[in-house]
């Protein structure tokens, strides 16, 4: 039966750590600083042969609730409301401080069984402070070792201890009768990766397309560390959100702790499928802008622009006009990508841009016929046929589509090494518009045949 677990603890006790231990994955940053976690990231963890969803948190602060360590911990205490367990862990070297006697408080009141996790415990030094322990009120410590994986049989036995309701293994007719059910088509998800400059409003949208704070923001810049997905559903549509750490200029980027971030985003771009580049409707098309959007030319994903802040220049009548027009210019390689106003204070444009989404990833995994490549290829042959290059003629034979996701083609001929980058970028922008391929990257592979009387040579 699935269960939810929650690790709880002060900073740099190694929560992300052990997140990353039971998940068999680095999904969470990891970093000698301390309050590197800051948005709560659920993963599918494993011990033994028990899976349940594993939450990772921030780390508990004493602060005002206005204050960003006060908003990071209104997150970890959403943790626990929706955790039918949770792991607190203690630094067993540096031994029990105030901050977990203080907290300490909280995961009691949660009224949910508690399993004390005393991390860092590899040396005999840690092993004496475990001890320590003890006088939390907890039960007894468990001596951990989230960096080294030691500790995970009594782990096991613990969670088995903790919640013995959702971990006893179903009765076998029950199994027997999951088994001899058809296997149902499992719909999977459309992966969305929301980028951008920091301080665009990324996680602010989410939480209003979602419909609730499930992501940490605020005024300060840079909030956002991890990528988190986020499974949602729109319109019965199974739709996977990934918010990303705000992108700065190269140059700006100097700790360790920020190139991981944009690190991780760039990962999620990898990863998505259709790649939602969120602008300021203040300031858009900014040059950091244009450098993310070369970014997701490359790695060729299907591209949604959202101007945020739609609000604030609403009363402007050309802004859209001009958007458009700027966006004709500057994204040439994406030509005909959509332009979507939207709002994440109001919600204005929100289903709007989830259109547009579906609408991008349909695009992006279409495919053309040989037949109809062909067809357009002689068409545009006869009345615009390829430059000759130092007295030789390119000769074009055929095209064909290799493959989608993004649209790639193969064009076949002779002397296709000496064709002109202008010439290629023509029959590019020509397919987008013959077959109806708006702000997607198209990928063209020339192939040339060997020539016979290159043999001997």
């Amino acid at each position: 039966m699935a269960f939810t677990v929650a690790i709880i603890g002060r900073p740099n006790v190694g929560k992300s750590t052990l997140f990353n231990r039971l998940v068999g994955k680095k999904l969470a940053l990891v970093d000698d600083q301390p309050g590197v976690t800051r948005d709560r990231r659920a993963g599918e963890g494993r011990v033994g042969d028990l899976s349940f969803t594993i939450i990772d948190t921030a780390g508990l602060e004493d602060a005002p609730d206005a204050t960003l360590a006060g908003r990071m911990r209104a997150q970890t205490e959403e943790a626990i409301r929706d955790a039918d367990a949770i792991i607190f862990v203690i630094d067993a070297r540096s031994g029990l401080t105030p901050a977990d006697r203080h907290f300490a408080q909280l995961v009691r009141r949660a009224d949910k069984p508690v399993i004390l996790l005393a991390n860092k415990a590899e040396s005999r030094a840690g092993q004496l402070e475990t001890y320590e322990a003890f006088g939390l009120g907890l039960g007894d410590p468990i001596p951990f070792s989230a960096e080294h994986g030691e500790g995970l049989s009594d782990l096991y036995d613990a969670l088995i201890e903790a919640l013995p309701e959702h971990t006893q293994p179903e009765a076998e007719e029950d199994e027997d009768a999951v088994a001899a059910e058809p296997e149902a088509g499992i719909e999977r998800p459309l992966r969305v990766a929301i980028v951008g400059r920091p301080n665009a409003g990324k996680s602010t949208l989410i939480n209003r397309l979602i419909g609730e704070d499930r992501l940490l923001t605020g005024p300060e810049a840079g909030i956002t560390r991890d990528s988190i997905g986020i499974d949602w559903s729109w319109k019965g549509r199974a739709v996977k959100l990934f918010d990303t750490a705000g992108m700065r200029k190269r140059a700006k980027v100097e700790s360790k702790l920020e190139k991981l971030s944009v690190a991780d985003g760039l990962r999620a771009v990898k990863f998505a499928e259709v790649v939602v580049l969120l602008l300021d409707a203040e300031i858009p098309f900014e040059k950091q802008d244009l450098a993310i959007l070369g970014l997701v030319e490359r790695e060729g994903r299907a591209l949604v622009v959202a101007v945020n802040k739609w609000d604030l220049v609403a009363s402007d009548p050309g802004r859209l006009r001009k958007l458009t027009e700027d966006s004709e210019r500057l994204l040439s390689n994406v030509r005909g990508a959509k332009i979507v106003p939207v709002s994440a204070i109001t919600g204005e444009g929100t289903d709007k841009l989830m259109q547009a989404c579906f609408d991008a990833a349909a695009v992006w995994s279409k495919r053309v016929s040989t037949a109809q490549c062909n067809k357009w290829l002689s068409r545009v042959l006869e009345t615009h046929p390829p430059p000759a290059v130092a007295g030789r003629r390119i000769k074009i034979r055929y095209m064909t589509q290799v493959k989608a996701r993004p649209p790639h083609f193969a064009l076949f001929g002779n002397q296709l090494d000496g064709l002109p980058e202008s010439y290629l970028r023509y029959l590019i922008n020509g397919l987008r518009e013959a077959f109806e391929l708006p702000g997607t990257p198209i990928r063209m592979s020339l192939r040339t045949g060997d020539n016979p009387y290159d043999k001997g040579r």
